[in-house]
């Protein structure tokens, strides 16, 4: 639809909307943000967003989000808007197009079973799973035939189990502000910034690599801003009119697992650390260290927090990695764990990888390339612990041969034109493992036995289908001191039924790891909360582990995400 019908019915003198001049980079297959913005015009309603396609394809829904399963509301399909419209709260002046008061009721991120979005739109139903601060869980948008000349309606249908109704409070409160739907009316304050100059506060010089980062859509042009040539000639251009955002928590994209490089394309290589994935959040003074599942870490590295500070910038987020580097100079989550359980000093480090979002800009639809040169020159002169993770290489063979010879975890490989995709596990961004360690649910553990104290070994396994697939015991890896502090945790945990859906189980003729029924009466059960982190040799025939190690807790990582890798 593009937003020729959009700027058609507006008059931008009149209205602080966006303009969406500037087209920002395509959204990638599978875009992943969604918006709804409460909509007080002639009479009220919802507006559904989805990024898709370098805009936001839009519904009006009449009553809102259904949220018992079965329920159906009418969705009536409008113009496409802009892809920053989605964080415009404010009033649309009386006499303009849609006059009356907008609130940003939920936002979050996306999925469609498939991972074809576009391809769904056009067949007419998209099977979405929503996962924002209101709306959790599945619903279904399916075009329909008018009746009596009417157009583009579809039906949006609650699928999936029922959602949890929203409270009276929430339904009146927005997820930007917190504002009520009086009070944004009575403030009147949306103001667009997109043609706002540039201040002369330190972050000029990221800004300005921004800039440049966008002059030159092709390669070559990003080839030359990158390497600096080539800059007199580019002129200065105004900022991109890049998504304003408040500096907060962004669900880390994900790294697909892979046992080869990929043949076409055009990559990067990382190093891949073995920590603790984290998002450094500056507001201000104010820090914060969020792990994948928003767990707040700033406790336990006040170091950390104490670097973020001094960063030359008002707001910023940062993706990056906590490591513990041994004697040779290599990451091992082992010595973290340590560090943190025997109060060890070790010194750590925060190796940034990339940046979502600078002083009031989110960066995420800018190309790979263009968001690690304006993190270099922001690291350039912290100093420990912050450490700028830049590319190491292109050529993945040769890389991973040297990795392994150093003993260390294995590279990561991002295509280098690629957006940043919250949550997502696109494939744009790969991991080349050079040793089999993931993580497993603990669902129970043993009897100590001979002079082992607390536990003998714990019961491991991943979810499949939903469902608790047992993976194997480990007994190795641990401390006299972890093992108390692992003991004192499942044993809060602990639960009547065994959680694993195929214990006991025989494998030609055989029970598997000599756990028959009379010793799983033996075992203790635990309710599956915790993860660790295991290392092995690798999968055996009958799928179980073979030689696992324990190496640590991890609390960055949701109990219900871990599923087989290799």
């Amino acid at each position: 639809m593009g937003l020729k019908e959009y700027k058609a019915k507006r008059d931008f003198r009149k209205t602080s909307e966006p303009k969406g001049e500037k087209p920002l980079p395509k959204a990638v297959r599978g875009a992943s943000r969604f918006v709804i913005q409460k909509h007080d015009a002639r009479r009220l309603h919802y507006d559904f967003r989805l990024q898709m396609e370098g805009v936001l394809k839009s519904w009006a829904l009449p009553k809102g989000l259904p949220w018992s399963k079965g329920e159906r509301h009418l969705a009536v399909e409008v113009e496409d808007h802009p892809i920053d419209y989605e964080d415009f709260e404010g009033v649309i002046p009386e006499g303009q197009y849609g006059g009356g008061t907008v609130m940003v009721w939920d936002r979050g991120t996306y999925y469609v079973y498939g991972e074809q979005p576009s391809q769904s739109l056009r067949e007419g139903k998209l099977h979405l799973v929503l996962d924002g601060k209101k709306a959790k869980g599945e619903w279904t948008l399916v075009r329909i035939r008018g009746r009596n000349g009417e157009k583009n309606p579809w039906l949006i249908l609650k699928t999936g189990a029922d959602a949890k109704p929203i409270s009276k409070k929430l339904e009146d409160q927005s997820v930007k502000t917190g504002r009520t739907m009086k009070q944004i009316s009575e403030a009147r304050d949306a103001e667009w910034e997109s043609n706002r100059k540039m201040d002369e506060s330190p972050t000029s010089q990221f800004k300005a690599q921004i800039r440049k980062a966008m002059v030159g859509r092709d390669r070559r042009a990003r080839r030359q801003i990158t390497s600096g040539a080539g800059r007199g000639r580019l002129g200065e251009p105004s900022l991109p009119d890049l998504p304003s955002m408040r500096a907060q928590f962004v669900e880390p994209m994900k790294a697909k697992l892979a046992h080869q490089p990929s043949k076409g394309g055009d990559w990067i290589y990382e190093l891949k650390f073995d920590g603790i994935r984290l998002l450094a959040v500056k507001i201000g003074q104010k820090v914060s260290l969020l792990s994948r599942n928003q767990n707040e870490l700033a406790g336990r590295f006040p170091e950390i927090v104490e670097a973020v500070k001094n960063l030359p910038v008002r707001e910023c987020v940062m993706d990056g990695e906590v490591v513990a580097l041994d004697e040779q100079g290599r990451s091992s989550f082992q010595l973290l764990q340590t560090r943190e359980m025997e109060g060890g000093k070790s010194p750590i480090y925060f190796y940034a990888f990339d940046l979502l979002q600078l002083d009031g800009k989110s960066l995420v639809l800018l190309p790979l390339e263009a968001r690690k040169n304006v993190l270099e020159k922001l690291c350039a002169d912290i100093g420990d612990p912050i450490r700028y993770s830049g590319a190491i290489g292109g050529d993945a063979k040769a890389l991973l041969d040297e990795v392994k010879r150093r003993g260390l975890e294995g590279i990561v490989g991002k295509q280098r034109n690629s957006v940043y995709e919250p949550g997502r596990r696109s494939g744009a961004w790969i991991k080349l493992k050079c040793v089999n360690e993931q993580e497993f649910v603990i669902g129970g553990y043993t009897p100590p036995q001979g002079a082992r104290k607390h536990f003998g070994a714990i019961l491991v396994g991943y979810y499949e289908n939903k469902k608790l697939v047992f993976a194997g015991k480990v007994g190795t890896g641990f401390t006299a001191k972890s093992l108390s502090i692992l003991h004192k945790k499942l044993q809060a945990e602990r639960c009547a039924d065994c959680p694993f859906v195929d214990l006991p189980l025989k494998q030609n003729g055989q029970w598997v790891q000599g756990i028959t029924p009379s010793i799983m009466r033996k075992m203790h059960w635990v309710n599956p909360k915790f993860v660790a982190e295991i290392k092995f040799a690798e999968w055996t025939r009958d799928g179980k582990l073979r030689a696992p190690v324990f190496l640590g807790l991890r609390e960055d990582k949701k109990h219900t995400d871990v599923v087989r890798e290799g």
